[in-house]
């Protein structure tokens, strides 16, 4: 049933698409495009924030299909010379396959898929599918043994001191993906190259104020949250990587034209996401530090006279399924925000959507939209101030290493850094 329900799904994402093309409208091309059946495919499928691993090979091979054409920024696998055909046709080929690779339980649906988008544009066996063939098994092949989704996962419950992360309500799960933390980054040295220092002591007056602060404006009932507050943690309670690409295929629908500069924006932004998550798994994995909902019920026993506990606290959303340290919300938001800076600065009207509650925001910087995710984490109750400002940070050196040293322009018509 789940299998049917996606596939129909997948296809009037398909169609919708292909009716808007012609317009203008909304799709800007194969990279949004595909990136929007990636997403709807990955992003339910995958435990925690993993999909993260699919999407940065699905972006990365389009980007290496569509530079084997216009020769303007690096390659991220080996090159593909002597190039025939469409590039839109090798784009969507390779990210297919990368699919098809990947959930090879969808295989029939991205068949069929891939026919009806290439049949639509009149390029269905166009010489450029070959392309996309190789840009596919170039990063497969890169990819291949990098440790994730490993047959027999670690199971991991925390433990049960202070400080320590433990299940926690609604589903008292074990950590989601614990594996994820050391899987081989894309475009980083090793996993830990941007680890955090530990998060404060439990008697400290950093730890006491990101307690209290929680504690009064997380709560499910809370009285000191305002309302402002509260819309803005009920918005952020959508899926954070659903939200991200949504804005990212939003902002190259909008402003770019050519098919490379998508690709490589695309393909930059969610390589260095999945760095930055990854980074922040490592982080959770290693501290394994408790969660608000946790550290607030047993305040009383945490050896800190300054934070009082209460046992029927609750968070204002469901605590997500992993430790506290560092926020893996704000280490995607730093380094989309910080990528999103390099190509356009920080002065740059982009509108974000939030499927949670159907309604939009508008932001004049990046920067603003960073600072909101940091506060929403406290509102919603699951994140202390410290591991969300850490790990906007931990995103945005991120950000910074892989835009600095990948798919790199061989022209001399970079975007900005500010």
């Amino acid at each position: 049933m789940k299998s049917r329900t996606f596939a129909r799904m997948l296809m009037l994402s398909l169609v919708l698409c292909l009716c808007v093309s012609w317009a203008n409208v909304v799709c800007a091309d194969v990279v949004t495009d595909w990136n929007l059946i990636a997403t709807q495919l990955a992003v339910p499928a995958r435990p925690g924030p993993s999909s993260m691993l699919d999407l940065a090979m699905v972006q990365v091979a389009m980007h290496d299909a569509i530079q084997a054409y216009e020769h303007r920024f690096e390659s991220y696998g080996p090159t593909i010379p002597t190039a025939s055909g469409s590039p839109v046709a090798a784009a969507a080929t390779a990210a297919h396959d990368v699919l098809v690779a990947r959930f090879p339980l969808s295989a029939a649906t991205l068949d069929s898929l891939l026919d009806t988008y290439l049949s639509g544009l009149g390029l269905l066996g166009d010489d450029g599918m070959a392309v996309g063939h190789q840009a596919a098994a170039n990063i497969l092949n890169l990819r291949a043994n990098d440790g994730s989704f490993p047959a027999n996962p670690e199971i991991f419950t925390g433990g049960t001191g202070a400080g320590e992360w433990r299940p926690t309500l609604p589903a008292f799960a074990p950590m989601a993906a614990p594996w994820l933390g050391a899987v081989t980054p894309f475009t980083l040295e090793a996993p830990t190259q941007f680890r955090a220092g530990p998060p404060p002591d439990l008697n400290s007056r950093r730890y006491t104020r990101d307690y209290n602060e929680v504690k009064a404006l997380g709560s499910a009932n809370s009285t000191a949250r305002t309302q402002a507050q509260t819309d803005l943690a009920s918005f952020y309670s959508d899926n954070f990587i659903a939200l991200w690409e949504r804005t990212l295929r939003g902002i190259a629908s909008a402003h770019f034209t050519r098919l490379g500069d998508s690709g490589r924006l695309l393909a930059l932004a969610n390589l260095a996401a999945t760095d930055a998550i990854i980074t922040a798994w490592d982080g959770k994995r290693f501290y394994h530090f408790w969660r608000p909902i946790t550290a607030i019920q047993e305040g009383d026993n945490d050896g800190n006279p300054r934070t009082v506990g209460d046992p029927s606290w609750l968070p204002f959303i469901p605590t997500p399924p992993y430790p506290e340290y560092t926020s893996g919300a704000n280490n995607l938001t730093g380094s989309f925000t910080r990528m999103l800076r390099h190509f356009f600065g920080n002065a740059f009207a982009f509108s974000v959507t939030s499927a949670a509650v159907n309604q939009t925001r508008t932001y004049q910087r990046f920067t603003d939209m960073a600072a909101d995710v940091v506060n929403v984490r406290i509102y919603q109750g699951i994140h202390f101030r410290t591991a969300d400002e850490i790990a906007r940070q931990q995103g945005q050196h991120v950000a910074d290493w892989a835009f600095s040293r990948f798919l790199r322009p061989i022209e001399d018509d970079r975007g900005h850094d500010d």
